[in-house]
């Protein structure tokens, strides 16, 4: 008897364990914000993220080595894990100097757009189709994380919507970097193949930008920065970003997006309970409303996939 056909990616709804992953990232993401800020004032935005890419360039060879990865194996993959590269460091550019221009609050709205730009060019390129309930989902999540962290206002100078408009650039990046990982041969390589790419061609990337931008490490950091850095390359890049690509090569992209939806939310609170920020009363109900569009999201869609050529039926994962 042969065994059952593979469920498509795009049809497969995301299991316990992979919910229960997406929430640790998401909480790890959130934290990683707050380590960021806090290694600020020893340490520049753009010199951290050169850093960090150095430092998890290593970790992902050792954990890949160990899991018999062949980085340098000729498989095709190089060429879209260039282009992934090249918008993995520009995504972190836009994003690290649009916020010298806006404001936190809408740096964090704008750049949570990205789940958009997944749910588009997965429609447009991976052909996922998205029902009325998950595209309501979208825009119910996306409603309670403007709620959490707060309405921006309209009144802004053009400084402020230029910082605006480098956000959205890097939230779009970062969707076409998630779609790139999913509709090319990079599909087919192990995570770590793949984040090494991204993390190799930021490298020059980042560095540039912080040459560029005149950015200097003016004395010793103190252990604490040093120790959220080893933090941010070891275990963000270099563990939890392949996590990642590994649950974007077996599930829908757009419906992982989604969940990306929730790390404001555990930034807030991490702010509140390292930074003493102040929450608001709105938190309990944006968190409600973003349970609610997640669950919109991961509903099984009444509508059906649409056709793919006999090549794409044979390479969805």
């Amino acid at each position: 008897m042969s065994s059952p056909p593979a469920t498509p990616s795009a049809e497969r709804p995301l299991s316990a364990g992979a919910i229960a992953l997406m929430l640790m990232l998401c909480l790890t993401w959130g934290f990683n914000q707050i380590a960021v800020k806090l290694v600020l004032p020893d340490i520049p935005p753009m010199l951290q993220a050169t850093i960090r890419s150095i430092g998890a360039l290593p970790v992902l060879f050792i954990i890949g080595t160990l899991r018999g990865v062949k980085f340098f194996e000729r498989d095709g993959t190089w060429k879209p894990g260039l282009v992934a590269g090249l918008m993995f460091g520009v995504e972190f550019v836009l994003i690290y100097q649009g916020i010298r221009f806006t404001s936190a609050s809408r740096a964090v709205v704008f750049l949570y757009t990205a789940p958009f730009f997944v749910a588009l060019g997965s429609y447009q390129v991976l052909r996922e189709r998205l029902g009325g309930s998950q595209w309501l989902g979208l825009a119910v999540s996306f409603a309670g994380v403007a709620l959490a962290i707060g309405v921006p206002q309209p009144d802004v100078d053009t400084k402020v919507l230029l910082g605006d408009l480098m956000i959205v650039g890097g939230a779009a990046l970062w969707a076409a970097t998630t779609l790139v990982a999913k509709a090319t041969r990079l599909r087919f390589a192990a995570p770590e193949r793949v984040l090494s790419y991204q993390v190799a061609t930021s490298i020059p990337i980042l560095g540039g930008a912080a040459w560029l931008f005149g950015e200097s490490i003016t004395h010793t950091p103190a252990p604490l920065s040093l120790a959220l850095l080893a933090f941010q390359a070891i275990w963000v890049v270099g563990t939890t970003f392949t996590l990642w690509f590994a649950l974007v090569k077996a599930y829908s992209a757009s419906k992982l997006s989604a969940f990306t939806f929730i790390t404001p939310l555990f930034g807030v609170v991490g702010s509140y309970f390292i930074m003493h920020d102040s929450l608001s009363l709105a938190f309990g109900a944006a968190a409600l409303l973003v349970i609610a569009g997640l669950f919109l999201v991961n509903r099984p869609s009444q509508q059906a996939a649409a056709p793919r050529d006999a090549l794409l039926n044979v390479t969805k994962t």
